[in-house]
């Protein structure tokens, strides 16, 4: 069994493969993402948080995923563009991916299985879906969609002091 998120490995926004052990010994925060979503807003107290901690351990990993509605049915030279164009987005962005079904990707297997939503559901219910990871690469907390960036970051504080 996978013990912790080091063990997988995914491709970035811009091709390239990236181990997760390059984020070894960093909270994480790995979000499902979307262009047209609602909840878009989001990107902007991402990118907050992300430069007041990035210095001290914290990475953020984005996927954007269209599986909600078409809210994401951009190509990843569209979605980079858009996400640093209007919101200065420099975190991690990978490749479009699947969260749920037969061809989630591996990492949303993980943490789904991991972390269950309410009811022990496992699916992800909707873009921007957060999950917290500590700095052992253990999930160590879910969010849903509706949190805003800035609620999490005492959890976020809290990992980075451990």
């Amino acid at each position: 069994m996978v013990n912790s998120i080091y063990y997988f490995s995914a491709k970035s926004i811009d091709g390239e493969i990236i181990p997760f052990t390059r984020y070894k010994n960093k909270v994480m925060l790995i979000v499902n993402t979307a262009s047209n979503c609602g909840f878009t807003w989001h990107f902007k107290g991402l990118q907050q948080i992300y430069e007041k901690y990035n210095k001290s351990g914290f990475e953020i990993l984005a996927f954007p995923c269209n599986q909600f509605a078409n809210q994401e049915p951009a190509t990843e030279s569209e979605i980079s563009n858009f996400c640093k164009l209007n919101y200065g987005v420099t975190f991690q962005m990978f490749e479009k991916i699947h969260v749920n079904g037969e061809h989630s990707h591996q990492v949303f297997k993980y943490l789904t299985d991991f972390l269950p939503g309410i009811l022990g559901i496992k699916s992800i219910k909707w873009n921007f879906t957060k999950f917290l990871i500590n700095k052992e690469g253990k999930p160590i907390k879910r969010y849903s969609p509706s949190t805003p960036p800035d609620k999490i970051i005492q959890d976020i504080e809290r990992l980075l002091n451990e």
